[in-house]
């Protein structure tokens, strides 16, 4: 499939959000303005949409080889994470803390700290990866369920998860994790996880559906009241639109994965062997990563007018900050990793995916070679 993108836009932010498929979208669309009607009502016209919601969840089901009832689509990620969170809260109503990685997107702490939890970090350095001697200390003095994403939204470094999981089972614990930038860009083990979440927008599916797996059936778990949808865990109609599209965009992601990894791991390569020629330190470059993300510090300190420069030229990618107010802050994945709070705030963050060809990637080398110069 062609990208829908304009010749003058030239998108590197895909761990931000995945440009739609113009195509499954548009098909989607027409299927929901014929058949808007609401999946709750009791109609055979609302009980064919309740079908869709139920043959997108039975499709998880065989794809991750997990419970159906388990299964909640919800609208976003951060309320995906919060669902993952609330359920700890219900399966242990006493638990004080748990473990957790320092590389988790806010949302997730936000949760954690709105549910009553204390976190404590597994230590980390400069290879982005958790210190496995670590989380085993932890969970050897005082066992709690961890939490620690697959592969991480600025670095692109994917976590140890199958030894996470073992050392949680020593010890009896769930292992929860956020998969939102996994899911669809890498095989991921889903068997190793009691509990995780994902979203729509992150593969191309367009904004409005997420899912949360949970660990267990929980008939007392609930996100809000007033309604009975998703098996009485989350009340309000569901977005059949966003849920179908859902379904259609994971089928085509996986279908190429492999010939899509090895293309993306080709532009990887050439990116990143020219930025560092230009000065630029590739971070956590030897460890195993995301084939789309490329997360690394400038050799020049006016970081806002570099991107300013990209812009311009129609180009688009992420700083490893986070903006409040229009004020960046350092990204604390990189100082817990080690990093200077200077260094930090020179991170920008490069992600390809479906539609980057190697014309967008030697475009990007040749503005940022000339705006390094430039701002040198």
């Amino acid at each position: 499939m062609k990208s829908h993108l304009t010749n003058d836009i030239k998108y590197f932010d895909y761990n931000a959000t995945h440009p739609p498929y113009p195509e499954i979208l548009e098909s989607c669309l027409k299927e929901y303005l014929e058949n808007f009607y609401n999946p709750s009502g009791i109609t055979r016209y609302s009980l064919k949409n309740q079908g869709k919601i139920e043959q997108t969840r039975k499709y998880l089901c065989q794809l991750t080889n997990g419970k159906e009832k388990q299964f909640i689509f919800s609208s976003t990620g951060t309320e995906a994470n919060f669902l993952l969170i609330q359920s700890l809260r219900i399966l242990y109503p006493n638990l004080d803390s748990v473990i957790v990685s320092p590389f988790e997107h806010a949302s997730m702490y936000a949760a954690l700290d709105s549910f009553g939890f204390s976190s404590k970090l597994i230590h980390t350095n400069k290879t982005g990866t958790i210190d496995l001697n670590h989380l085993q200390r932890l969970l050897k003095e005082n066992p709690k369920p961890v939490i620690c994403l697959y592969a991480g939204n600025e670095t692109g470094v994917i976590q140890p998860a199958k030894s996470i999981h073992t050392l949680t089972k020593e010890h009896g614990q769930l292992f929860y994790s956020d998969l939102m930038q996994a899911f669809c860009k890498i095989p991921v083990p889903f068997e190793l996880f009691d509990g995780y979440t994902f979203s729509g927008h992150k593969i191309g599916a367009g904004m409005g559906a997420a899912v949360t797996y949970l660990p267990a059936e929980n008939k007392n778990f609930r996100l809000f009241g007033g309604g009975n949808q998703e098996n009485e865990h989350r009340a309000g109609t569901e977005n059949t639109f966003a849920i179908n599209c859902l379904q259609k965009v994971t089928e085509i992601q996986l279908t190429n994965l492999e010939e899509k990894n090895i293309r993306l791991k080709g532009f990887q390569k050439i990116l990143e062997d020219q930025l560092e020629s230009f000065g630029c330190e590739i971070i956590a470059k030897n460890e195993t990563r995301l084939p789309n993300t490329t997360f690394l510090i400038l050799p020049i300190q006016t970081v806002d007018f570099f991107l300013l420069g990209l812009e311009e030229k129609g180009i688009i990618v992420s700083t490893g900050s986070s903006c409040k107010s229009r004020a960046r802050e350092a990204s604390k994945s990189l100082l817990q990793m080690g990093y200077s709070e200077e260094e930090a705030l020179r991170a920008i963050r490069i992600s390809t995916g479906s539609f980057t060809t190697l014309e967008d990637v030697n475009l990007l080398i040749d503005q940022i070679k000339l705006l390094i110069q430039k701002l040198k």
